[in-house]
């Protein structure tokens, strides 16, 4: 057997950004032209290391490998949850890649645990370190359907504490950075303690750290020089590369069997660096290939070679910190950069307020759940199965377990909002809120409204009002940007905004179902609105909507009912008012029919008064009262005629004008910009409606991209790449769900046809991927059929070949002997 072995570890994590208040992420502008940050470090790490390619000598796939397979990861459980709801597709192949490593290392499995939402738990009390581990367990064997052997530390950042509660879990490893070994010695006792200080531990081999109460949990600390040198150096350039180095970190002068082990992010891997799944890819094969060593995970190794020695940690150290933990409390003086003369002094304020506010919360929590529930601090751990599954029957089936009595509905609301009290608690302790350089921005933002949804549940639930107090202890808090302000100022500006109430939610509902059909239940993110009665009227192009709606928090069960009256004149004027729901008497009745009459004649400043006056001048909303991405839906909705106005404009425009463009640019001749944009703006129009036809004709988008040659007009191009793109990927997954069908076949050959055509590059990575699998499923048997005669098989088998080469799949793919593609 080999005793030269090779573990590479992803770290694969983002920061949860959901809004608090409605449990989904935004739209993020800045990862455009992507909906959010999630979605863009999907495309360009997580699915791309589920189908990383290995080429060949002429640049060719090869292979296709699911990296996943053959490394060591964790992925944040925050971050699984989104990948389930919005990639499913990566999500399984995650789950998936498991369940092979399992075969290929001996029984022990790719994947281990993750503290749940990434705080820094030396920090953290005993309290929420155990709720964090024992719902990163929880979670990881909902999803992987197994108990975790390690568990990754945020930032690894460790203390013996937290090791031992690791340990008390039944977590066998962690992986640490070298830094955070301070002296080791064979557990024989042979020799006496080393001084291991300043990354002088040798991290070929496992270790054992014996904890204050007598368990022991094992240590792996990952080789530093090859881990920096992947993230920061350009180590990933060549994949051949990468593997030298890992195998030219044995020595011969070492006796011991040899674990060379990298930790990094995950997104290292193709979204920090381009194409970095590949070389990662190539670099296992190329180990494997040449016999440089033997791929293990962790656990494997554990078995294989159980520590020999045991090793003393550097408490409250990490991997991000050369202070030890102090980046996420104090001024240390580690930050991402910056203006000249930033400091970081708003990192201790920052903490301060939330330890004020999760202390201030703690006990009244106690209090009034112990009146209901046999063990709060119980039922906050377990409720992971709650927040994994949001069911009627398994929030029914927690709340009869853990309840000391029949609940009624009200104290079920109490009960389960205290609880989301707690998760947010610790949502507030996500550790790259201080990961950066300035109080202002996005990470720091999204902690604190954590904090917000603390402050409003615990006015809710427990008639606690410390938003005050709270906001006094972060003014201390101070931003490097002066207009910025304090902590107290970011939360007025960018917090506060944010929060929801249901009737926000309610006003929401009321606007966006003037635009599209409303049921009698609809489901807008976190909530249920249920349609009580609502009228709609229509006068030309104006509006309006009056109703009673029920606004349900699917997450606490709380409900109220509203009235509402809305009123959309065209464009983006909206006007309309809310309140609660109650009996009309005759007066408010005659007022409500008093409004629709008035509609009817198109009295519209008279009909804004009767709403106002009905409605009230206080709970009055526009367009603004729309969550951020229906807002922008009603917008292009609203926009879509002055569009089309336009386009028809320049249209016109340039038709009549092309001759004499063509002419001026026949002479080198400057061409007015106003044309130019008119063109401009034409060619790019129609080029898009031909690149999103359902089988784009070629011929005609080829002559417009000539005809704009000929006028030398620059289109934006990554504009209609993304838009190509959009119908590629449509056309392909209707060709995965119907592999057989030639005309959907053909219909994408003749796509290729178009892209090679076209002046930009168009991503092929999931056409790739599904001719790939089509070529190990159903080529074997198309082929069959070809050979025996079937004339439509033929064709298939011809239209697939040619296809493949268009989508550079190297022949050394093609299955032989009825061979399968494996991961």
């Amino acid at each position: 057997m080999s005793r030269r072995f090779v573990c590479v570890h992803g770290h694969f994590y983002q920061p949860p950004r959901e809004n608090p208040w409605l449990e989904e992420i935004e739209l993020q502008d800045s990862a455009a032209p992507y909906h959010d940050w999630n979605e863009r470090i999907t495309e360009e790490c997580y699915a791309a290391n589920a189908s990383s390619r290995v080429l060949d000598g002429q640049g060719r796939i090869a292979q296709i490998i699911n990296n996943y397979s053959r490394i060591s990861f964790n992925f944040g459980a925050t971050l699984l949850t989104w990948l389930e709801q919005h990639a499913p597709e990566t999500y399984a192949a995650i789950l998936r890649a498991d369940k092979l490593s399992q075969q290929r290392f001996r029984g022990h499995g790719a994947a281990i645990a993750q503290v749940y939402n990434h705080l820094i738990m030396p920090l953290a009390n005993e309290r929420d370190r155990r709720t964090q581990i024992w719902w990163g367990l929880r979670d990881f064997e909902h999803r992987f359907d197994r108990k975790p052997e390690g568990m990754w530390l945020g930032e690894t950042a460790a203390d013996l504490e937290t090791l031992d509660l690791l340990a008390e879990y039944g977590i066998r490893f962690t992986i640490l950075a070298p830094n955070q070994a301070a002296r080791v010695r064979p557990l024989d006792g042979s020799k006496p303690w080393q001084d291991v200080g300043h990354d002088r531990v040798d991290p070929t081999r496992a270790y054992l750290q014996k904890l204050p109460s007598g368990r022991t949990i094992n240590l792996f600390f990952y080789d530093g020089p090859i881990s920096r040198a992947i993230a920061f150096e350009g180590l990933l350039e060549r994949g051949e590369v990468l593997a030298n180095r890992l195998a030219g970190a044995f020595s011969p002068r070492r006796e011991h069997a040899q674990l060379v082990h990298i930790a990094t992010d995950g997104e290292t891997y193709g979204h920090h660096h381009r194409h970095g799944e590949m070389a990662l890819s190539y670099a296992l094969r190329h180990i494997e290939e040449q016999n440089l060593a033997q791929l293990t995970v962790y656990g494997e190794f554990l078995d294989l070679y159980p520590p020999s020695w045991e090793v003393e940690l550097r408490e409250n150290t990490s991997w991000s910190c050369v202070h030890g933990v102090e980046r996420w409390r104090s001024d240390c003086g580690c930050h991402t950069g910056g203006g000249p003369g930033w400091n970081q002094k708003w990192r201790a304020p920052l903490r301060d307020a939330l330890d004020f506010l999760r202390d201030a919360v703690a006990g009244p929590y106690e209090a009034v759940t112990s009146e209901l529930l046999h063990h709060p601090w119980n039922a906050r751990d377990d409720f992971i199965e709650v927040v994994i599954d949001r069911s009627r029957g398994k929030v029914d089936s927690f709340l009869l377990k853990h309840r000391k009595r029949a609940l009624s509905q009200d104290e079920e609301v109490r009960v389960l909002e205290l609880l989301e009290l707690q998760r947010h608690a610790m949502l507030m302790y996500t550790s790259c809120g201080w990961f950066f350089n300035d109080l202002s921005g996005i990470e720091t933002t999204q902690i604190l409204q954590y904090a917000a949804r603390v402050l409003q549940l615990a006015k809710q639930a427990l008639g606690l009002d410390l938003e005050e107090e709270f906001l006094q202890k972060l003014s201390m808090a101070r931003s490097n940007i002066k207009s910025r302000g304090n902590g107290q100022d970011i939360y007025e500006a960018d917090v506060r905004p944010a929060q929801l109430s249901l009737e926000d939610v309610c006003a929401h509902y009321a606007i966006s179902s003037l635009f599209e059909h409303s049921s009698q239940r609809v489901e807008t993110r976190s909530y249920d609105v249920e349609n009580i009665n609502r009228t709609v009227h229509d006068s030309g192009r104006a509006r309006m909507a009056i109703g009673r709606a029920r606004i349900i928090s699917r997450l606490t069960h709380r409900s109220e009912c509203f009235d509402y009256g809305v009123l959309h004149l065209g464009d983006h004027n909206v006007d309309g008012g809310i309140r609660p729901a109650r009996d009309l008497d005759p007066d408010q009745a005659r007022q409500m029919q008093l409004a629709v009459e008035t509609f009817s004649r198109a009295e519209f400043p008279t009909l804004i008064r009767l709403l106002d006056k009905q409605f009230g001048h206080d709970e009055v909303f526009s367009l603004r009262s729309l969550f951020r991405d229906e807002q922008r839906r009603v917008l292009e909705r609203i926009m879509a005629s002055a569009i089309e106005d336009a386009r028809s404009s320049y249209r016109a425009i340039y038709e009549r004008r092309a001759p004499l463009m063509a002419f001026l640019a026949n002479l080198d001749s400057p061409i007015p910009r106003h044309l130019v944009a008119a063109a401009k703006l034409a060619l790019e129009d129609e080029l898009g409606r031909l690149l999103e036809a359902q089988d784009p004709p070629v011929p005609d988008a080829l002559a417009l991209l000539e005809e704009a040659n000929n006028v030398n007009i620059e289109l934006e191009w990554d504009v209609l790449e993304h838009r190509t793109k959009a119908r590629l990927e449509q056309m392909v997954q209707r060709l995965g769900e119907h592999p057989s069908e030639l005309e959907h076949l053909e219909r994408l050959a003749n796509m290729m046809l178009l892209l090679e055509h076209l002046p930009f590059p168009v991503r092929l990575w999931t056409a790739q991927n599904v001719v790939f699998d089509i070529i190990g499923s159903t080529w074997p048997e198309q082929i069959s059929r070809a050979r025996s005669g079937d004339a439509v098989a033929g064709r298939w088998v011809k239209v697939l070949s040619d296809l493949a080469t268009r989508l550079s799949i190297s022949p050394h793919a093609w299955p032989k002997h009825g061979e399968a593609h494996g991961a």
